[in-house]
C-alpha cells in the first residue's frame, strides 16, 4: 500500500474518531496515565501551574505527527530525532514516555474503527511501528 493511501485511511480514521469520540485530548491523557502513571508526575512537573495546558500541547504534538507522516514522513523524523532526546536529556522525561504517548493517541484514535476494515487498521500498525522505531532510534 503506498503512503497516500495509508494517509487517506489515517484521514477516514480521523474523521470517525472525531465524530465518535470528539476531542481526544483527555482519552488520550488517560489512557496514557492508566499504561504509565509516571508520565502524571511529569507534566504536573513541566506543567508548573498548568498540567493540562502541557498535555493538550502534547497531544495536539501527536495528532500533528499522526497526520503528517505519511505525506511528509522527513519532517516527523526530524522532530523525533530533536524532541525526544531533548526530552529525555534536558527535561529528564525517558524515552518511553514519548513513545507510549504516541501510542496512546494511535490507540485511541484506532478504538473507534471497525473490525471489517482490515485496510485502516493495517495502516495505522504501520505507523505504529514506525514510530517504535523512530523513537528507539532518536533514543540510541
Amino acid at each position: 500500500m503506498a503512503d497516500h493511501e495509508k494517509l487517506a485511511l489515517v484521514e477516514v480514521s480521523l474523521e470517525r474518531a472525531a465524530e465518535s469520540i470528539g476531542d481526544i485530548t483527555r482519552p488520550v491523557i488517560d489512557l496514557f496515565h492508566a499504561r504509565c502513571p509516571e508520565g502524571a508526575a511529569a507534566f504536573a512537573h513541566h506543567g508548573l501551574d498548568d498540567p493540562a495546558r502541557l498535555e493538550a500541547v502534547m497531544v495536539e504534538n501527536v495528532l500533528y505527527c499522526i497526520m503528517t507522516w505519511f505525506e511528509r514522513p522527513e519532517e516527523i523524523r526530524i522532530l523525533f530525532y530533536t524532541s525526544v532526546p531533548h526530552h529525555m536529556d534536558t527535561l529528564h522525561v525517558p524515552g518511553a514516555l514519548y513513545r507510549e504517548l504516541m501510542f496512546a493517541g494511535i490507540d485511541t484514535i484506532t478504538s473507534s474503527i471497525p473490525a471489517d476494515c482490515v485496510d485502516e487498521i493495517a495502516a495505522w500498525q504501520v505507523m505504529r511501528q514506525d514510530f517504535a522505531e523512530l523513537v528507539q532510534t532518536a533514543m540510541e
